[in-house]
């Protein structure tokens, strides 16, 4: 019997050393990665005044109390930081107190898409009442697909910010809020779009709900910084040259509710047991991102989601030609 327990006093003693280094580890660990995410934000090179954007489309003046960083950055911070695969990303806008690794801020994230002369002649007919009831039935069907392959549903709960097309300025911009299974915290997707010539500048901020008071404060500075220079604004439109999307603006806001919303999202609830060693936020470290994601998930490197920043929207040109050359 004396054995018995003596032998069990030590197991007991195992286990309890064993638990306790795998929590020392565990912090070390922690404490290693906020000082890289540190390290992060201090090597980042922000830009003031009126930035022109790698692609020449246009400009942006940076509004007071914002900074820019430029596509390069932007895009390790997209790819490397945030876990999200390689895609095209001209900058991104921050708040000037906000750091790129820091939960409770946000950014713009800056794209391009040449999807053709977005027509604005259906902005007045839209019931964007019906367009959420569609966007909600499609996020249910294609939840279907994600139950079997084994991710979590995700529920479009309703307009944070209901549509809204200013047709002087060619300006589109509505916000998501979305529910990722069962987080307690629903995810903000702010979406801003500039019509231009060619294309569509895509501005989208991906962020918690509870941010939504202070993106709403901000996004009157946001909104009219884009400038597209000559030869490429919504004036300039060649209806014998240049192509027409094929999505208007109802199409611009439906895209593909599900897709490109943004790694941050699909994060946010899995880091939340990290928060106890200090103020993590949800992001990763550089390549460990999937290799982290595979741990909390448990799936294998095949199965990882892929999620980027933009709707996706049809991109097909139509040969259709708008009624009259705005």
């Amino acid at each position: 019997m004396k054995k018995t327990v003596a032998l069990l006093v030590l197991i007991l003693s195992c286990i309890n050393v064993v638990s306790a280094q795998k929590e020392k580890d565990e912090e070390l660990a922690m404490k290693a990665q906020i000082a890289y995410l540190d390290s992060v934000d201090h090597a980042m090179k922000f830009e003031h005044g009126t930035i022109v954007l790698k692609n020449s489309i246009a400009k942006i003046n940076i509004p007071a109390g914002f900074k820019f960083l430029n596509a390069e950055q932007a895009s390790f911070v997209v790819t490397d930081i945030w876990g999200n695969p390689p895609q095209e990303v001209l900058g991104m806008i921050l708040p000037e107190n906000a750091k790129v690794t820091d939960a409770s801020s946000y950014s713009f994230i800056i794209q391009w898409d040449e999807m053709g002369f977005v027509k604005d002649d259906d902005a007045d007919e839209i019931d964007y009442d019906d367009l959420l009831a569609d966007m909600q039935e499609e996020i249910e069907t294609d939840n279907e697909e994600r139950k079997k392959a084994g991710y979590d549903n995700i529920k479009l709960v309703g307009w944070a910010a209901k549509p809204f097309y200013d047709k002087e300025h060619k300006i589109l911009h509505w916000a998501k809020e979305i529910k990722f299974g069962d987080s307690p915290d629903n995810t903000l997707n702010y979406n801003v779009r500039i019509l231009g010539r060619k294309g569509v500048l895509i501005l989208n901020a991906v962020a918690g709900m509870n941010q939504l008071p202070t993106v709403n404060k901000d996004i009157s500075k946001v909104l009219n910084i884009v400038e597209f220079t000559d030869g490429n604004k919504y004036k300039d439109f060649d209806p014998s040259v240049d192509v027409v999307a094929a999505v208007g603006i109802g199409g611009l806001v439906a895209g593909k509710v599900l897709a490109k919303l943004g790694f941050l999202g699909l994060l946010a609830k899995f880091f939340a047991p990290l928060l106890k060693f200090g103020k993590l936020g949800i992001v990763a470290i550089g390549a460990g991102a999937s290799a982290i994601w595979r741990f909390i998930t448990g799936k294998r490197k095949e199965d990882e989601p892929t999620a980027t920043l933009l709707d996706e929207t049809p991109t097909e040109p139509s040969t259709d030609e708008p009624s009259e050359n705005v």
